[in-house]
């Protein structure tokens, strides 16, 4: 395929990519020792959606916000859904918090006391009634339920518990919504995790019906895991849902996407292209997922986007004619080097050509800087914002 030709289908797909950005990443985040109050840091979810709206006006391509329940529960649901509207955005994915309340020590749907499991399944009736509020058709469910220790509680009454729970939700959702099921290998809890991993994801997805699917989160996976290969699998099950963009060095970092390997972004966006993934009707949920414990977080949303952007780009840059050749023929490193090469190429004027042709700024970040909204929240927002404590 000629170089002119893989360029203008990259433009194509380019310009119908959404990403979607998290509300409780605009707000203040830290670790387990320490939470670093920003300047400028929203104080209601309207704020958060005025910064949403802002990385959308520079990128062209975050036009919705994740909601994270009850970080961002307000009395009028479709009111703020209309005070989004007015700001050129949507409320996207509802996500449910049953990890915070002490309650939830010993587990939610999971936990062996009845009463507490209907607790946990009671709220995300309440999540799935605010997707319909809001206009939201995904539900995106993460559980921190697990054991620290052997003998702590039956592995398999766990797994029942979990499966009437998510059934019990599914039943309750619109035709129109998706139940997205994350996973994480450890934390909070170090010996069993309820759903450790995408394949008891997957199989409860199964057992719940199509509109259950399984969300991957980039970081929530051991040391070495091959994550495009589970991507391949469950592109080819249609059952990946979608993504919780982020980087780790070590374990959940919740760093920037593309920060810590960008190589590993291009590889997943490499399989997902080849499966048609980056099609507008996909259903699949480019979602991010981080915490931006040091840096200001509108800036460093953008510059997520644009990772994002630019390995996007060069996965759409892979021949593919002429790696199918080289694959058909045995050829190893012709193959490889098909592959290297659209990594190795510098995509940034692509997509310089791109914004500008969507009567955007070349250079998101710095229209951004010139734009004064970074000064302009840090004198508006004093006294306090929203976040989380450590």
């Amino acid at each position: 395929m000629s170089e002119n030709t893989l360029r203008h289908n990259a433009k194509r797909v380019l310009r119908a990519q959404r990403i979607e950005t998290p509300s409780w990443a605009y707000g203040n985040s830290g670790t387990r020792f320490k939470v670093f109050a920003k300047a400028g840091v929203p104080r209601t979810p309207e704020e958060k959606i005025d910064d949403a709206a802002c990385v959308h006006e520079f990128t062209g391509v975050a036009p919705s916000i994740a909601l994270h329940i009850p970080w961002d529960r307000v009395e009028d649901y479709p009111a703020l859904a209309r005070y989004a509207a007015s700001c050129g955005i949507r409320l996207g994915a509802i996500n449910p918090n049953v990890f915070q309340d002490n309650e939830y020590k010993l587990g939610s749907i999971c936990h062996p006391d009845s009463a507490i499991r209907a607790k946990a399944v009671d709220h995300l009736l309440e999540c799935v009634e605010i997707g319909r509020q809001t206009g939201s058709s995904v539900l995106s469910v993460w559980l921190a339920d697990g054991t620290n220790y052997l003998g702590q509680d039956d592995i398999r009454a766990r797994q029942d518990r979990l499966a009437a729970g998510l059934a019990q939700v599914y039943a309750a959702m619109p035709a129109d919504m998706r139940l997205l099921l994350e996973y994480k290998f450890f934390e909070p809890h170090f010996y069993t995790m309820d759903v450790p991993d995408w394949g008891t994801a997957f199989a409860h997805c199964l057992r719940l019906g199509e509109r259950a699917q399984v969300l991957v989160d980039t970081g929530h996976h051991a040391p070495g895991t091959n994550i495009e290969f589970l991507v391949a699998v469950l592109l080819r099950e249609r059952r990946l849902g979608g993504f919780h963009f982020n980087s780790r060095n070590y374990a959940d970092d919740d760093l920037m996407v593309g920060a810590a390997d960008p190589f590993q972004l291009f590889r997943i966006l490499h399989e997902i292209h080849g499966a048609g993934g980056l099609a507008p009707d996909s259903g699949i949920e480019f979602m991010l997922d981080q915490c931006h414990n040091l840096e200001p977080s509108v800036p460093a949303m953008i510059r997520s986007i644009l990772n994002v952007q630019e390995a996007t780009a060069k996965a759409l840059l892979v021949d593919r004619d002429a790696l199918r050749e080289a694959q058909r023929d045995g050829d190893v490193l012709g193959a490889h080097a098909v592959v290297m090469d659209a990594f190795s190429t510098d995509v940034r004027p692509l997509l310089a050509e791109l914004r500008q042709d969507q009567g955007l700024d070349p250079d998101p970040l710095g229209a951004f800087y010139r734009s004064g909204y970074q000064e302009h929240i840090e004198a508006e927002r004093i006294g306090g914002g929203l976040g989380w404590g450590a």
